[in-house]
């Protein structure tokens, strides 16, 4: 069973960089046919894809995000990551790592950053 812990800051101040980590159990980044992805979730609005990393190490991003984020990961401690630069208050959301084959079976807990001076 797949396990996924983020962490990261709680609060950032605006145009600052967000990194986001998240830690797995259970399962292997390498692992064939896995994905390893970011989903949002701004207070009274839906679910927003970010992006996610193949298990070949292939990154996707939204395209409206593009020009502020980025995904990596290390295999070695089995952890993947997502990086946000320039965040704004519209980045205030709570932040899940997902992952699955198709689509994502399996959900972090989830972690709140707020975006504030």
């Amino acid at each position: 069973q797949v396990q996924l812990q983020e962490s990261g800051p709680g609060l950032v101040k605006p145009s600052q960089t967000l990194s986001l980590t998240c830690t797995v159990s259970g399962g292997s980044l390498t692992t064939s046919s896995y994905f390893w992805g970011w989903i949002r979730q701004p207070p009274g609005k839906g679910l927003e894809w970010m992006g996610a990393i193949a298990w070949n190490g292939r990154s996707y991003v939204r395209p409206p995000l593009k020009s502020h984020t980025s995904m990596s990961w290390d295999t070695s401690k089995n952890q993947f990551s997502l990086q946000l630069s320039s965040v704004t208050p519209e980045d205030t959301a709570m932040y899940y790592c997902v992952s699955g084959i198709r689509g994502y079976a399996y959900w972090g807990q989830g972690t709140q950053v707020t975006v504030s001076s």
